[in-house]
C-alpha cells in the first residue's frame, strides 16, 4: 500500500518499531529534543525525513515545545513515544533519562532557542530536556531559531562559542524574515538541510560499540552500507483458493527479517517487502506487507532502483487459476473439486531482465537434496550473481539457526551453522565488499 507526497511514493505499511530481532548495532538513532518557538514546527517535517531516510528517532519536547507541536504528532511521525516530563514515573520505569541520554547515535537539537543554548552552555539541567545534554555522552549538534538580535547579542554569541568549544556542533542560522517582521540572522536552517548535518556528523562519529561477545564490522567501516539502497523480499506469499483456503509454504520469514535488520544496521536504506509474517519491523527498515506472488512481484517493481536485491522470499510457484467467491464445500459425494493451477510471475528472474536490474542480484534457495548442484543450476537459469542456499531436509524452516552455500559463478562459499542473525550480518559484510568494487546507484 502505498500514497504519493508531492513528486515522491514511498511505503507507508511501516509497523512500530519493537523489541525485534537482537541488534549488533542499532539502526541509526537520533534523539531529538524540540525548543520552544513558532519554528518548532519544521521539526514534524525533519522527524519524517529521517524516518525516511531510515533512522530510528526518539523526540523530547520542552514545555514550551509543546505550545507549537504536540507529543501526538511526534510519535505518530517518529513512530516512537515522544518523551515530556523529567518526573514522569512511568518514563523512569520504561525508559529512564539516563537509558534515554546515552542509546542515541546523536542527540539533535531543533529549535534550539537562546534559552536553551544558555541553559546548555551553562550545565543548567531544570527539565527533561537539558538533564538529557547534560548526562549525554554522545555528540550533540544545535539548529538554532530566534530573533535576529536575540542571535546577534554578545550573551547568545558567547553562549555559542562555550558549547562550540565544548564539542557540541551548532550550525548556523538561515537568514531571511523572522514571524515577528524582523530580518536578519536566526532563522532555524531548513530541514532537509538539518538532515544533512545530522548525516555529516554520524558520517565521522566513532564507531558504535558492540554488544559484549558479538562481532563488529570493522571500525573504519562501521557502517559500510550507508547511502546504499537494499531491497529484500522475506517470508512465504498465500495464494488464495477461496476466502479461507491458501496455497503456501512453512517458510517463517525470520532470515529475511535479519537480513534486513543488518542492513540497516550497516547504514543501508532498506526496504522490506514482507510476505504474510507475524514479526516486527525491525529499526530503521521500511516496510511493506503483500500477500500474493503477484502482489510482490508490483511492489519488487516499484521499489526500483536499488543498489542490491536480496530475494529471500518463499515464493509460492503456483497459485488457484481461478479463486471461489465462497468456501469450496463438500458434497457428500466424495469426488474431489478439481483445482486448476496457474504460474506465479518469476520475480527473481524477472528483476535480472529488468533495465532497472540492480548492480548486485541475490536469490535463495531451499532445497532438500543435491543442495548445491540444484543452486548452481537455479543461479544459471534466474540470470542473478549469488545464490543463496541451504538445506532444510533435516532441519524445517522455522528455526533459529542456517547453514548455507553462497553460489556464484566463482564457485561456492561454504558457512558453518550460524544463528540467522549472524549468517545476515556476515551476509552483508559479503555484500558491503562486493558492492565496494560497483559504483554507487544514480540519484535524481
Amino acid at each position: 500500500m502505498r500514497e504519493g507526497d508531492g513528486d515522491e511514493t514511498y511505503p507507508v505499511d511501516r509497523r512500530p518499531l519493537g523489541p525485534g530481532l537482537p541488534p549488533l548495532m542499532s539502526a541509526p538513532r537520533i534523539l531529538l529534543i524540540i525548543g520552544g518557538g513558532i519554528a518548532a514546527y519544521k521539526s514534524i517535517e525533519l522527524v519524517r525525513l529521517l524516518r525516511k531516510a531510515g533512522y530510528v528517532v526518539r523526540c523530547v519536547i520542552t514545555r514550551a515545545g509543546e505550545q507549537f507541536v504536540t507529543p501526538l504528532t511526534l510519535a505518530a511521525l517518529s513512530e516512537n513515544k515522544a518523551y515530556t516530563n523529567l518526573f514522569d514515573l512511568k518514563d523512569e520505569v520504561e525508559m529512564g533519562h539516563i537509558q534515554l541520554s546515552r542509546e542515541a547515535d546523536l542527540v539533535v537539537v531543533a529549535p534550539a532557542t537562546a534559552d536553551l543554548l544558555a541553559k546548555m552552555a551553562a550545565g543548567i539541567a531544570d527539565d527533561l530536556a537539558t538533564t538529557l545534554l547534560l548526562a549525554t555522552d554522545k555528540p550533540v549538534l544545535a539548529a538554532p531559531a530566534m530573533n535576529v538580535r536575540m542571535w546577534l547579542h554578545a550573551a547568545t554569541q558567547r553562549n555559542i562559542a562555550t558549547l562550540r568549544g565544548d564539542g557540541v556542533t551548532v550550525m548556523e542560522p538561515d537568514e531571511g524574515e523572522m514571524a515577528c517582521g524582523e530580518y536578519g540572522p536566526g532563522r532555524l536552517p531548513e530541514p532537509a538541510a538539518i538532515k544533512d548535518a545530522i548525516d555529516a556528523a554520524l558520517a565521522s562519529a566513532p564507531a558504535p560499540v558492540p554488544l559484549t561477545g558479538q562481532p563488529d564490522f570493522a571500525p573504519a567501516n562501521h557502517r559500510p552500507l550507508y547511502g546504499r539502497r537494499i531491497l529484500i523480499t522475506a517470508g512465504p506469499t498465500h495464494e488464495p483458493i477461496d476466502p479461507v483456503r491458501y496455497i503456501a509454504n512453512r517458510s517463517s520469514g525470520k532470515q529475511g527479517f535479519a537480513i534486513a535488520a543488518a542492513a540497516a544496521e550497516a547504514g543501508a536504506e532498506v526496504l522490506l517487502i514482507a510476505g504474510p509474517v507475524p514479526l516486527p519491523t525491525p529499526p530503521g527498515v521500511i516496510r511493506v506487507d503483500v500477500e500474493t506472488a503477484v502482489e510482490m512481484a508490483a511492489e519488487v517493481a516499484e521499489g526500483l532502483p536499488v543498489d542490491a536485491a536480496v530475494m529471500v522470499a518463499a515464493v509460492a510457484d503456483w497459485r488457484a487459476a481461478d479463486t471461489a467467491v465462497q468456501k469450496i464445500k463438500k458434497d457428500g459425494s466424495g469426488a474431489v473439486p478439481p483445482l486448476a493451477l496457474a504460474e506465479n510471475p518469476d520475480i527473481l528472474a524477472g528483476l535480472a531482465k529488468s533495465p532497472d536490474r540492480p548492480k548486485l542480484l541475490i536469490g535463495f534457495a531451499a532445497e532438500t537434496n543435491d543442495v548445491i548442484p540444484h543452486a548452481q543450476a537455479k543461479l544459471a537459469r534466474k540470470g542473478c550473481d549469488w545464490i543463496v542456499a541451504n538445506d532444510v531436509s533435516a532441519d524445517p524452516m522455522g528455526g533459529e539457526s542456517n547453514r548455507v552455500h553462497i553460489v556464484s559463478k566463482d564457485g561456492v562459499d561454504s558457512w558453518d551453522r550460524l544463528p540467522k542473525q549472524a549468517v545476515a550480518r556476515k551476509l552483508m559484510e559479503k555484500i558491503a565488499d562486493e558492492l565496494d568494487t560497483r559504483a554507487p546507484l544514480e540519484r535524481d
